[in-house]
């Protein structure tokens, strides 16, 4: 992704051919951290309009000091996590039934990365729990530590860790279903 001075100049000049062609050149990079925190395509595409938003509307603030890439990553982030939290409190209540299985095929588990999509993880981390999901993107896939997550999300660090172990273990589980369906119907 190539932004350059005078691309950003232009937007801050609410040049509109220069905002669309900002638009296009973010897009792709954008939509890959909204598709980590929506459960579908339409609604991250909503949430990126929103971000795109708050970048356009910010880029005054932008210092070249800082790279590019990571500040709009930022404000799309903050922008994910804002929606997070309305919709939090409106949320509907989650129920779910937690299978667990015992198997003794560890070495066919270690293969699942083989067998797998980076569509079939993206699917895996949308059926996490949501605070859970929000927890296991920022802290794994973001890399912000759980003294920050704790922060954005209002909740201590010590929770965040089980947020994250508990995504973990979930996560592992549907591994564990997608790798070897066989052997765990076996056993249910």
């Amino acid at each position: 992704m190539d932004v350059q001075p005078k691309l950003i100049k232009d937007c801050i000049n609410r040049n509109r051919k220069a905002e669309y062609e900002l638009y296009k050149v973010t897009y792709s990079y954008l939509m890959s951290i909204c598709i980590r925190y929506t459960k579908n395509q339409d609604q991250a595409k909503e949430q990126l309009n929103m971000g795109f938003l708050k970048i356009l509307n910010n880029l005054e603030k932008y210092s070249a000091e800082v790279p590019f890439k990571a500040w709009i990553r930022k404000i799309m982030i903050n922008t994910l996590i804002d929606e997070y939290r309305k919709h939090k409190k409106n949320s509907e209540v989650i129920d779910y039934v937690e299978d667990y299985y015992e198997t003794s095929n560890y070495s066919e588990q270690n293969t699942a990365l083989d067998k797998i999509s980076v569509d079939q993880i993206h699917t895996l981390i949308a059926k996490l729990p949501p605070m859970a999901q929000q927890v296991f993107n920022m802290f794994v896939i973001d890399g912000y530590s759980h003294k920050e997550i704790g922060e954005f999300l209002n909740i201590e660090e010590g929770t965040s860790k089980w947020h994250l172990n508990s995504a973990r273990q979930k996560l592992k589980e549907m591994l564990e279903k997608l790798v070897t369906p066989a052997t765990l119907q076996h056993h249910g």
